[in-house]
């Protein structure tokens, strides 16, 4: 099946970007091409930026790979050096690989232009990767997206406070035009960087291009709360055809986190539950009528049992652990919607230095309340088993629970299952510092989709329906323009009935 989408628009995206007179948007289906979308994947691109005022000599870089279901064998390639790493991991284990003087000077950016920092990591079969960036009392990690999660629209979410705001881009193609808010800021080739630094929080800031790139946020080190101390920032940003309208918000630190919320289109309109705004610099006070890149910042108290946000309009969420004596510093992960929950996921905690402060990792799941006793675990091979070591805390209002599960077996995967569906972030802290990441989610592409029977096309490569009728449900969301007619096509013949509609359904007989 063929499925085109054609949109005529009043020659208007965003606020700044060339007029055009429409825009065509096509996408080819089969189940051959169709794959899930998920933080794992065989290809991969890393960098790292400055971490406080340390230089590369003195700081820890890690790499941290989990395999899936299969054994694996793959390569992690430093561009600027020319320098390859091999390595095979068995189903379901983990490779750590700390980098050496050599390699931490070639991926270690501090000025603004562009370089080749980068990491190349490929594998023969899915696995998850993650990255460490860690010095005494300044530690921050982030998961890191596979190209196939990759695009080319992304706002950029940070914080500042102790020193200026940061950013890297990747590009995964030669000859990729970077821009910063419209503006053209450089072209690089494959595999090169664009590090950017400024004093301003650049919160909100539209980072695009015109092939795909990854995005790195990048702060040397900042802090929330007066108490909170200050701590490295390193996040990769999700891009914003996999943003949602629908988050719930655990909230991990003992006493309170922190939510930004940045919007993608004008005129979003927000709800909430359990949360405080905030007043912070770069922040609005309101969450009515938000402008696309402005942002609202919440504060979530512990004893509210987490936050539960709804959007009009698809918005990009980041949450930060609170920090305080004597649970560490401040730290951010990105925040996926509920719409990019998963069933299944594989994850393994970071395994400190001898430099770290941090002693102990944590696992935050969330799943609907209703579902909860159905996640279960598989440590190291195990059966699986029920969650243990922590307490389920329920969100009447959300209808959501989430666990703050103990990790504390460092050289073991963690497989997690449930029906339902769940989100997974990771974080450890110690006295003076800690970290918080992304583990495991979907990255479905949320933008222009279709839906069979209910399941994403991202994930109807093992879902044959060709004995069963299908109900069909096609999505246009988020595609930044000001739509003045909308025509849909099934096999190069348009659909009638779907005719100005943004969603719409269809029954296809059996086979």
């Amino acid at each position: 099946m063929k499925l085109f989408l054609y949109l005529c628009t009043k020659n208007k995206i965003y606020k700044s970007m060339k007029k055009v007179p429409y825009i065509i948007i096509a996408l080819l289906l089969s189940v051959f091409s169709i794959q899930a979308q998920n933080t794992d994947g065989k290809e991969f691109w890393v960098t790292y930026g400055q971490n406080s005022a340390y230089s590369y000599s003195t700081i820890d870089l890690q790499i941290r790979i989990v395999s899936g279901d299969k054994p694996t064998t793959g390569t992690i390639y430093f561009t600027n050096i020319d320098v390859s790493v091999y390595f095979n991991i068995g189903a379901r284990e983990v490779f750590t690989y700390v980098l050496s003087e050599e390699e931490k000077q070639a991926v270690y950016n501090t000025t603004t232009g562009i370089t080749n920092y980068s990491v190349h990591i490929t594998g023969s079969e899915p696995v998850s990767v993650y990255a460490l960036n860690q010095h005494e009392a300044s530690t921050d990690a982030t998961n890191v997206l596979p190209v196939t999660a990759l695009s080319t629209a992304y706002y950029h979410i940070s914080y500042t406070t102790t020193f200026a705001d940061a950013y890297a881009v990747i590009a995964t193609e030669d000859n990729t035009k970077v821009y910063h808010n419209h503006a053209p800021v450089a072209t690089i080739d494959k595999g090169y960087v664009y590090y950017k630094g400024s004093s301003p929080d650049m919160t909100g800031d539209y980072i695009s291009s015109d092939k795909p790139i990854a995005l790195f946020a990048l702060t040397r080190s900042f802090g929330i709360f007066s108490n909170s101390g200050s701590d490295h920032l390193f996040q990769q940003m999700s891009p914003v055809n996999t943003w949602g309208k629908e988050f719930f918000a655990p909230v991990s630190h003992p006493v309170h986190d922190v939510v930004r919320i940045v919007a993608s289109q004008d005129g979003t309109d927000i709800t909430q539950t359990g949360g405080i705004i905030r007043t912070v610099p770069g922040a609005q006070t309101t969450l009515t009528n938000l402008q696309a890149g402005q942002f609202v910042e919440l504060e979530t108290p512990f004893s509210n049992d987490g936050c539960s946000i709804h959007a009009t309009k698809p918005v990009g969420v980041c949450t930060y652990y609170g920090g305080g004596s004597p649970y560490g510093d401040a730290a951010p992960t990105w925040l996926p919607p509920i719409e990019q929950s998963v069933t299944t996921a594989l994850i393994a905690p970071f395994i400190s230095s001898g430099m770290t402060l941090i002693n102990a990792h944590y696992a935050t799941l969330f799943t609907p309340t209703a579902a909860k006793e159905s996640l279960k675990v598989s440590i190291g091979g195990n059966p699986p088993e029920p969650l243990s070591g922590g307490s389920w805390i329920d969100n009447t209002t959300a209808e959501m629970s989430f666990y703050k599960m103990p990790l504390t077996n460092d050289d073991a995967a963690y497989y997690f299952t449930s029906p339902a569906g769940f989100v997974i972030l990771c974080y450890g802290w110690g006295s003076s510092e800690s970290y918080y990441y992304l583990a495991y989610s979907a990255m479905r592409d949320l933008q222009a989709a279709f839906y069979a029977n209910d399941i994403h096309y991202q994930d109807l490569e093992e879902q044959p329906f060709c004995e069963n009728l299908v109900e069909f449900r096609a999505e246009t969301e988020n595609m930044g323009v000001e739509v003045v007619s909308l025509e849909w096509y099934i096999d190069g013949v348009e659909y009638l009935p779907a005719h100005n509609q943004e969603t719409w359904s269809k029954t296809f007989a059996i086979g």
